[in-house]
C-alpha cells in the first residue's frame, strides 16, 4: 500500500522521498509505504514494530494528526521500536521534513511562558540545558531558523519535540505536557 502522492507527477522534488512502516519486528509481516506527509494510516496496520527510511527525514507520530509521542527517522533501518527510541508499537502518521536551504540554524530560549523572563539565544546543539544555562525547564521559545529537536532527558534521550520555524509561547505548543527539556539539537539533512 502506498500513500496518495507516488503517481503524480506533478508532486515536486520532494517525490522521491520515501518511508515503510512494517507490522513486525525486523521488516516483517504487513506494511504500508510512505512518500508524503500522512494524517493516519493506523487502519492499514494494527501496530507498527519495524520501519525502514529509504530517503528523507521523517517524524513519525504515536496518533493520528500528527499527535502524540514524536520520532524523528533518519535514512537507515530501524528493525524494532526501541531502535528509534519508541515508548511503543503505535505509529499512526508521519511527516516529510523539507529543510530549507541557507536558513541559519537559530533559537531562542525563555524562562518563562509568553516570551518572559531570563532568554538564552543558541545555534548549536546542547547535551545538558541544566549544565549550560542552569535550566531544568524551557517555558517558551523562538526558533528563528531551522528544525530543532527537544529531548526530556539530557544527551538526547526521552520523549521527542520536533519545532520549526516560529513561535512557541508555552510546552503544550510543541506537543509537551510539561516544560521539561534537558537537552536539544539542530535537526540537519
Amino acid at each position: 500500500m502506498s500513500s496518495s502522492g507516488t503517481t503524480d507527477s506533478n508532486f515536486g522534488p520532494y517525490s522521491h522521498d520515501q518511508i515503510i512502516f512494517y507490522e513486525d519486528k525486523n521488516f516483517q509481516g504487513r506494511r504500508y509505504e510512505c512518500d508524503s506527509d500522512c494524517t493516519d494510516f493506523h487502519s492499514y496496520l494494527s501496530c507498527c514494530n519495524s520501519a525502514r527510511v529509504e530517503s528523507g527525514t521523517w517524524v513519525i507520530y504515536e496518533r493520528p494528526n500528527y499527535l502524540g509521542y514524536q520520532y524523528v527517522l533518519k535514512r537507515g533501518e530501524y528493525p524494532n521500536y526501541h531502535s528509534w527510541n519508541g515508548l511503543n508499537d503505535r505509529v499512526s502518521s508521519c511527516k516529510m521534513i523539507h529543510f530549507a536551504t541557507g536558513d541559519p540554524y537559530k533559537i531562542q530560549l525563555y524562562g518563562k511562558a509568553d516570551f518572559a523572563g531570563q532568554v538564552f539565544e543558541v545555534s548549536e546543539d546542547c547535551a545538558s540545558v541544566l549544565e549550560k544555562f542552569h535550566w531544568r525547564e524551557v517555558h517558551s521559545c523562538r526558533v528563528l531558523g531551522g528544525w530543532w529537536v527537544f529531548y526530556e532527558h539530557p544527551n538526547y534521550k526521552g520523549r521527542q519535540y520536533l519545532l520549526e520555524k516560529g513561535d512557541y509561547r508555552r510546552p503544550v505548543d510543541w506537543g509537551a505536557v510539561c516544560p521539561t527539556v534537558q537537552s536539544f539539537r539542530r535537526l540537519t539533512e
